[in-house]
């Protein structure tokens, strides 16, 4: 009896803590998108609202179990969430929010034991909202926005690795720093065009969207993280230290196009950052290694 009063006792102190935080972020994300006038802003704050409804009736299915725990949200959380959502859009807010729904449904399904008769149905209910109900409103929230933001995901990965390259390579032959940055902006400038170009055609293959827009984001993503990593080469005359740097921000968007990957995709983020990663530096060794021996195979140096 005593481990069954725990039980719940634990389960319920962390769900008010939960599905309380997730209303008042999802209250707070409706009453920002309210609008008549702009139907699509107003479906999105009416799908806000419902699912801001289902995480309160789960708070007060849970209060009942602890009527003296309390729950905060804290005011960094409630305006980062609003944040993230107006930056990559709806989907990844909702996403980002219900990341450990399906660790809160094997929580919930290991102490349904433990629940009383009289609460039986209600907790079930409950569950089936956790499963299907909540799952069922965020496929809704679904917009062409982040199927845009994977084009854009897209181009900043493959910029990285091939104009990291690009760089460790240059610096064989180039005594420049600045000529080893503009040798990187150039050859992005073409290959972003080869990647909208590719991007055009795939969009063109059954996408629901504009083909046109996605080569674009594709094309336009790829050539300023090829600025971004160029840009140190032009700052300081020291090569490694202009290729740390560089390598640097490369981490930087690979950390950012993986963690936005993982949350709409539920990939492992840990897992391919550290793959990504590793082919990024492992590229960056072997062709820093191939422009020394260009260098020096051949005495050219520019």
């Amino acid at each position: 009896m005593a481990q069954k009063s725990d039980t719940i006792d634990s389960v319920s102190q962390e769900g008010i803590k939960d599905e309380y935080g997730d209303y008042i972020i999802y209250q707070a994300l409706a009453k920002s998108h309210r609008n008549r006038r702009r139907p699509q802003r107003q479906r999105l704050a009416d799908i806000f609202q419902k699912l801001s409804e289902t995480e309160y009736r789960h708070y007060q299915f849970w209060k009942k179990y602890s009527p003296n725990s309390e729950a905060h949200v804290s005011k960094l959380k409630l305006y980062g969430i609003i944040l993230l959502e107006k930056i990559l859009g709806a989907t990844f807010a909702v996403k980002f929010l219900e990341r450990h729904e399906k660790a809160t449904i094997k929580e919930y399904e290991n102490i349904t034991k433990y629940i009383p008769p009289d609460d039986k149905s209600e907790f079930e209910e409950m569950l089936k909202d956790e499963k299907e109900h909540e799952t069922s409103l965020a496929k809704q929230v679904q917009s062409g926005f982040v199927i845009y933001m994977s084009f854009v995901v897209l181009g900043l990965a493959d910029a990285i690795v091939e104009i990291s390259g690009i760089h460790a390579g240059s610096l064989g032959v180039y005594s420049s720093t600045e000529l080893t940055g503009l040798a990187g902006i150039i050859a992005g400038a073409a290959a972003s065009m080869a990647m909208a170009s590719a991007a055009y055609a795939q969009a063109k293959q059954g996408f629901q969207g504009s083909p046109g827009f996605s080569a674009l984001m594709t094309g336009v993503s790829y050539f300023v993280s090829a600025i971004l990593l160029a840009s140190p080469y032009f700052l300081t005359k020291h090569a490694i230290l202009a290729m740390s740097v560089s390598l640097s921000i490369a981490v930087v968007i690979l950390a950012f196009t993986n963690f936005y990957n993982s949350i709409i995709t539920s990939a492992n983020f840990l897992r391919d950052f550290l793959e990504l990663a590793g082919i990024m530096f492992g590229a960056t060794i072997i062709l820093f290694i191939f422009g020394q021996v260009i260098r020096h195979a051949f005495g050219i140096t520019i």
